[in-house]
């Protein structure tokens, strides 16, 4: 039996993904939790084999929740469910401890292989995220200026692009208005750029915008 902890904001999604799970006979779900904080108390808590996690959460959330995770469980293996389908989320998630990488669009297809797959100790990741995976392990000329950025920056980049305020992010992050205008302005400089503008037109070129949540 897997037992499953499913760690997202929206109730709407928890209750959904439960009723694709409820026909596993080898599933099952014994814990819910609706931010980072939430999280990181049931990891300490213990008694689940699989943490199927959502990337963008109230509290800590994202590669640095992946890590500290890691940290406090390096043996807990980690499905992120996410509606980011950029390939760059993924590596970075993958690259933070994560051991499969679902989007929330393919879910009702691949979820139950997704949890028997990464429950068993494989790896559980698209046929892109894989060539990309081998594709940035090597050199390369052209690397694109956000994959300069590290984790907190590309985070705080994601956010930044898709309208939060300095102040949001602050609050969301658990960071103060001014370290987050001083990632702000290392993420300008990194990739070359002067404005907010000009970052949200690069994510919009590139598919990096977040996509909204309904």
């Amino acid at each position: 039996m897997i037992r499953l902890l499913i760690a997202d904001d929206h109730t709407i999604m928890r209750e959904g993904l439960k009723r694709i799970l409820e026909g596993a006979d080898d599933i099952d779900v014994v814990g819910e939790a609706v931010d980072g904080f939430e999280v990181l108390a049931q990891v300490r808590k213990g008694g689940f084999d699989l943490l199927m996690l959502d990337l963008s959460m109230p509290g800590r959330s994202g590669v640095e929740l992946i890590r500290q995770i890691k940290d406090e469980a390096p043996r807990l293996p980690i499905l992120i469910l996410t509606m980011h389908e950029e390939e760059q989320y993924a590596i970075r998630a993958i690259r933070a401890g994560a051991r499969g990488y679902l989007t929330k669009e393919s879910a009702g297809t691949q979820l139950l292989s997704a949890i028997r797959k990464v429950a068993s100790g494989r790896p559980y990741i698209s046929n892109e995220v894989a060539e990309q995976l081998a594709m940035d392990a090597m050199p390369s000329d052209d690397d694109y200026p956000h994959k300069k950025l590290s984790d907190r920056e590309f985070e705080v980049f994601s956010l930044l692009v898709s309208g939060k305020t300095i102040t949001d992010i602050a609050d969301m992050l658990r960071l103060s208005a001014k370290t987050v205008s001083t990632h702000k302005t290392r993420i300008l400089h990194k990739m070359g750029m002067s404005s907010l503008a000009e970052l949200v037109q690069y994510a919009v070129a590139c598919r990096l915008l977040k996509p909204f949540k309904i």
